[in-house]
């Protein structure tokens, strides 16, 4: 959702917004191993409401060349500065060619915040591979990330407001002949698994208009296990509205699909993938209503991509993982270091 706000910055500067994705070898060379790979990271970023089209292979040092060649009047990045791997600024030539433009970074998140917080489980008992001594002699640190906040989500900053709801939410109220679909689930580390399903789901109507439910984090707890959610409401919340197929979002949505719930939004379908569905507290089928009013559609995105496979990537690459965090915060301190340096000079 960090990268979501950047491209929903950016597109407020302009009319057209195309977005360079690098490819996994650019990224490999420059910052260490990618989480995802490039196919689903094209897949992701086109997703994003804000995004009108993608530059695949886009070249890790921006040039005038590149800007020139997609017909684009200038670029922009956030406002935390990118080097190459032997410490130049990668938007150099842009900025001197007075074609660069500077948007906020979102504070409280980061990839490499997210990778750390995955590679916490690595020390903790972790639900799908608990059977891995090499996993269950670590000491279960859950919820004592270095900063210790959330129980429910180990490390977390990022504070919420209204105000970025508003900035992230498209403001649409369901029109007459529209086909309201429901859609819940905890969609943590919001990914292209994620992202087939909905577009499979925007696909089932002519007029959709999907609400997706958010669980609350104790309940994604329950029924996913302790190291989950890794991104709080507030993040999943963020992360789902930035997706071009989703229309309104419900925080805290109920774990059992309601007759209250589908009357108050006249929900006419709802849907669910093909991942297992955990009972409710009480033993009971958290979609039996909607299945006795004949709503009940189950979807097959035909992704196998799910956030366990995705942690699991991380702990399978850990010490990668861990050398490249230890780099991204090395170069970030060297960054801040200059910077004083050059305040000093200065005064």
């Amino acid at each position: 959702y960090g990268h979501s706000n950047q491209l929903r910055q950016a597109r407020a500067m302009g009319d057209y917004l195309i977005v360079g994705v690098h490819t996994d070898e650019e990224i490999a060379k420059h910052k260490g191993p990618p989480v995802f790979t490039q196919e689903e990271r094209y897949k992701m970023v086109q997703a994003i409401k804000w995004v009108d089209e993608i530059a695949p292979g886009a070249p890790y040092v921006t040039t005038l060349e590149t800007l020139d060649k997609y017909n684009c009047d200038f670029c922009v990045h956030g406002d935390d500065i990118t080097l190459t791997i032997d410490g130049k600024d990668t938007y150099e030539e842009v900025k001197t060619a007075g074609r660069y433009r500077e948007c906020k970074r979102t504070q409280g998140v980061s990839t490499t915040d997210l990778v750390g917080r995955m590679l916490l489980m690595t020390k903790a008992h972790h639900s799908n591979i608990d059977e891995d001594l090499d996993y269950r002699k670590h000491t279960d640190n859950f919820g004592k990330g270095p900063k210790g906040h959330s129980p429910w989500t180990g490390v977390s900053q990022f504070l919420q407001t209204s105000q970025k709801i508003i900035q992230f939410a498209s403001g649409k109220e369901p029109q007459p002949g529209d086909t309201i679909i429901y859609v819940a689930g905890a969609f943590d580390l919001f990914h292209v698994g994620h992202v087939d399903f909905l577009e499979k789901v925007h696909q089932l109507a002519e007029k959709p208009y999907i609400i997706a439910g958010l669980h609350f984090d104790q309940e994604v707890n329950r029924y996913k296990g302790k190291n989950y959610p890794i991104m709080n409401i507030h993040e999943r919340t963020l992360s789902v509205l930035a997706c071009r197929y989703v229309s309104e979002v419900v925080i805290g949505a109920p774990y059992a699909v309601t007759a209250d719930l589908l009357d108050h939004f006249r929900v006419t379908l709802v849907c669910h993938g093909m991942t297992e569905v955990v009972p409710d507290k009480d033993g009971s089928d958290p979609y039996e209503e909607p299945k006795q009013r004949g709503i009940f559609q189950l979807v097959d995105s035909g992704s196998n991509l799910t956030t366990d496979l995705i942690v699991q990537r991380i702990i399978k690459n850990r010490l990668e993982f861990e050398a490249r965090n230890q780099k991204k915060e090395a170069k970030e301190l060297a960054v801040l270091e200059a910077m004083r340096r050059l305040e000093e000079e200065k005064h």
